[in-house]
């Protein structure tokens, strides 16, 4: 297949190509993409060196599937042209997810409502995503009522430069400030921009994206995201109330045969998920599974996940994967 990989030099799209290498992602022609001052520099790919081509250039290829991780500007005006000439896009931006007329997949959960009238899909936030591999399971089998997230994310989530920023500080040398504190030794109660309601829009993602994959608009969620001084990995505190009564034994059941969860809850070992395990990872780990007390049918889970890989560029090729085993995608 010809595969486009839009964003290619961006921090997703490294991950992307390394992993479309590493799944073995059936490719006859590589197109790497990338804004207009990267147009001619090498990548590597499979031993070989590729020349970076615009996405004008990339349209004129046809390729039979597209991966976008250019953000929602590049995705909102170039994703419906690849769509329009038969291109089936897999977008990792916020620019289609909340769109009624698009498909918000995580491969795990919703991948089977996948049609071949789907051109455009989006990849869900990267917290939201490793958030509906455990919760979609639990939903399913007990109906969740409310939703309380707290986030603690790295700092690869908003791009490299915050990554520059971060090892900056660590060095005492000077570079950009993305973030309008030091983020070495501190949190920031501030993930994307405010808006008016006084949640970022990274917590409104996380509510409102939740209920439309789970295709839900009865729970009630409310969140709070931290950007803390880590390079990758993502963590989620989340207490959930149920509508049914349930037993922690059925609970780690569901999760331990549920596909792409690693369930790692040993308190007394001393065994619990942590960014330094699942980093460069593929699966979502999950653990500090216990009751909560306070709240009838509670419950409190511990989230953790590689946000490039499962958060992003993993699942947008899962997605791909998808639409090739659906017969959906074809060369």
């Amino acid at each position: 297949m010809k595969v486009a990989v839009v964003g290619v030099t961006g921090v997703v799209g490294t991950v992307m190509l390394n992993l479309l290498d590493k799944r073995k992602f059936p490719i006859t022609q590589i197109i790497p993409v990338a804004s207009e001052k990267s147009v001619g520099k090498k990548i590597g790919f499979k031993g070989k060196d590729y020349s970076i081509v615009s996405l004008t250039d990339a349209l004129t290829v046809k390729p039979d599937i597209a991966l976008f991780s250019a953000g929602g500007t590049t995705s909102k005006e170039w994703a419906p042209k690849f769509a329009d000439i038969g291109t089936r896009v897999v977008d990792n931006s916020s620019a289609w997810r909340m769109d009624s007329t698009k498909k918000l997949i995580v491969s795990e959960v919703n991948s089977e409502t996948l049609t071949k009238n789907d051109y455009i899909i989006a990849n869900p936030n990267c917290s939201t995503m490793q958030m509906l591999v455990v919760l979609a399971p639990l939903h399913k089998k007990f109906k969740i009522k409310r939703l309380v997230i707290s986030t603690y994310q790295s700092v690869s989530g908003t791009g490299k430069s915050a990554i520059d920023q971060l090892y900056s500080e660590r060095n005492s040398s000077r570079s950009e400030k993305i973030y309008p504190y030091s983020i070495d030794q501190n949190l920031l109660p501030h993930c994307d921009v405010f808006e008016e309601d006084g949640y970022t829009k990274e917590e409104n993602k996380l509510i409102n994206e939740t209920k439309k994959i789970l295709n839900d608009n009865s729970i009630q969620i409310t969140s709070t995201a931290v950007r803390v001084p880590i390079e990758i990995c993502h963590g989620e505190s989340v207490n959930i109330e149920f509508e049914k009564e349930y037993k922690l034994e059925e609970v780690n059941s569901i999760l331990k045969s549920s596909t792409g969860l690693i369930v790692e809850d040993e308190p007394k070992n001393n065994l619990y998920p942590m960014p330094i395990n699942a980093a460069n990872k593929d699966e979502v780990f999950v653990g500090r599974i216990r009751r909560d007390f306070s709240v009838k049918s509670g419950l409190n889970l511990w989230i953790v996940a590689d946000n490039l890989r499962k958060g992003a560029a993993t699942n947008t090729i899962q997605i791909a994967e998808k639409l090739i085993e659906m017969g959906i995608a074809k060369p």
